[in-house]
């Protein structure tokens, strides 16, 4: 329906946002299940190819349209989504404010005694990653490295295997770096992860948010946070981020 509802103009942009966040869900699930990209692909490209020999005034079209705009109102007024994933989830949040900033997408991750949320947030859906550190420390700088799907024939998922998060990572050779754009030193209070008093946060270019929603939902990402060594070096602290359903939770945010 949804190729239909493109070529057709069957749906309103929040409609058409409803199903693209269904169709990513239902997409991750059954990569999670065992189905091979491929496959999938193969079925995506059947599915339009079928789409577009269906004439838009055929009345199957306009009754299969029908149905779906009845079963989108109650999709409409869902105001929050969970995500889960294989070892981390998605909170989704539609609702917004024009003068407090709060997390629209988000997921939490530890990482030794620090902690950070990661995601969507604001009006704007600005991509940042906040992170409190335990013993006070500022970073300078922080970079979101995830797989590059140029240099890569798939993911990576050795934590399949019983490893962590962090083997679901794609190694450095076959990833791309996404500097943060922006650093501030005092991020709204209710940005900060739970029970957090201070902490730092970066803003990444919407080009990342792209790059994730492209990903593979089994894999994981690396938000590095760099540090000033008392030495003069640089040292890195990590945290790991699953994609998950990014993209669904992304599309779910659009539906008005």
């Amino acid at each position: 329906m949804s190729a239909a509802g493109a070529r057709c103009g069957l749906f309103t942009p929040s409609l058409s946002g409803a199903l693209d966040a269904g169709r990513a869900q239902a997409r991750g699930a059954a990569l999670r299940a065992g189905a091979s990209v491929e496959q999938l692909d193969g079925v995506q490209q059947r599915a339009h190819a079928k789409a577009a020999t269906v004439p838009c005034g055929s009345k199957d079209l306009t009754t299969a349209a029908g149905r779906v705009r009845k079963a989108f109102e109650g999709y409409a007024l869902l105001q929050r989504m969970n995500y889960p994933g294989d070892r981390a989830s998605w909170q989704a949040d539609r609702a917004s404010s024009a003068t407090i900033p709060f997390w629209r997408l988000s997921q939490t991750a530890s990482f030794g005694g620090d902690r950070l949320l990661f995601g969507l947030a604001g009006r704007n859906t600005e991509l940042l990653a906040v992170a409190s550190f335990a013993d006070g420390a500022r970073p300078y700088a922080a970079r979101l490295v995830m797989r590059d799907p140029a240099r890569t024939q798939g993911p990576y998922l050795k934590a399949r295997n019983g490893g962590g998060l962090a083997d679901n990572a794609a190694p450095r050779a076959a990833s791309r770096v996404f500097g943060a754009e922006t650093r501030d030193a005092a991020p709204a209070p209710t940005l900060l992860p739970t029970g957090a008093k201070t902490g730092m946060g970066f803003r990444f270019p919407r080009e990342a948010g792209d790059a994730i929603a492209r990903l593979d939902p089994r894999e994981a990402m690396t938000v590095e946070f760099v540090f000033q060594g008392r030495d003069g070096r640089e040292t890195v602290r990590r945290a790991y981020v699953e994609v998950g359903d990014f993209a669904a939770g992304r599309a779910f945010l659009r539906v008005s």
